[in-house]
């Protein structure tokens, strides 16, 4: 029988300052050349994945921007994409219309792009970006409209929480809507994604892909509830919420005791690969 890891990064897989341990990066390399079939889903876009995960060694599909896309981990190809479809550009009218500016991601000319309006939007979307500092898919426009071009497939708001729940709850049963803290900053964040976007879909495909016959996850975050929910075993780390330990198969130890990685180890000292 074989068997499909996957785990998160930010808050599980990776340390509080966003890296992965020698001890994480060594362990899930031996056991990858033993045969573990090992891959990472994540709010994170292909770029910014790849940078946290240097050392990292995961040669299969890998999830990213919360089930948007499956992407190959060597060569960077879409495999699996959702894309919106226009009535998305009606929620973004929404939200300038009541001073929210999003962060709005899409291909535009076939290359994928982060849009805008540096001076309007909040100082923690400001912060946020400039952590993106030297990113080519940055794109600052000046004209609202502009952030409606290209192929959208990616929402992100940072705001007041009480300027952004509304929102959630109005348009959380159209797509697939996320409402939470970041854990690095505290900041209110609301991603707005394809209805079909999320991790347990993407995993659900990529088990069948590589012809898998179970599934297990790790996790720490509201995000990975729904991967959670339709895995074989879960597994939250010690730092993980509540409301996650609350539905896993148990809790291992923390991100930064490498929780994932001692877990994966035991697992194959006793031969349960």
């Amino acid at each position: 029988m074989s068997t499909l890891y996957v785990s998160d990064l930010d808050g599980t897989l990776l340390r509080s300052d966003e890296t992965v341990s020698e001890f994480t990066c060594q362990t899930i390399h031996e056991l990858v050349e033993k045969g573990m079939l090992f891959s990472y889903a994540t709010a994170r876009s292909y770029h910014t994945a790849h940078k946290v995960t240097q050392g990292l060694d995961a040669r299969i599909p890998i999830i990213v921007y919360n089930g948007t896309f499956v992407k190959d981990n060597v060569t960077g190809e879409i495999l699996i994409s959702n894309y919106f479809e226009d009535d998305i550009k009606e929620v973004i009218r929404h939200l300038l219309e009541n001073d929210i500016y999003p962060i709005v991601y899409a291909f535009i000319n076939n290359e994928e792009k982060f849009s805008f309006v540096l001076e309007k939007c909040h100082q923690g979307a400001k912060d946020f970006i400039k952590t993106r500092s030297g990113d080519s898919r940055v794109n600052e426009v000046f004209d609202i409209h502009d952030l409606y071009q290209g192929n959208i497939f990616y929402i992100t708001c940072i705001d007041e929480k009480e300027k952004l729940e509304p929102f959630y709850h109005q348009y959380k049963d159209q797509y697939h809507c996320l409402f939470q803290e970041d854990i690095y900053t505290q900041e209110q964040w609301l991603e707005i994604m394809p209805l079909q976007a999320s991790k347990s879909n993407a995993i659900k495909q990529l088990k069948n892909y590589l012809n898998c016959d179970k599934v297990v996850v790790f996790g720490d975050g509201l995000n990975d509830i729904d991967m959670f929910e339709m895995a074989d075993e879960c597994y939250a780390v010690e730092n993980a919420m509540k409301e996650l330990k609350q539905i896993a198969t148990a809790v291992i130890d923390s991100n930064n005791n490498d929780g994932v990685a001692q877990f994966l180890k035991e697992r194959i000292e006793a031969h349960q690969l």
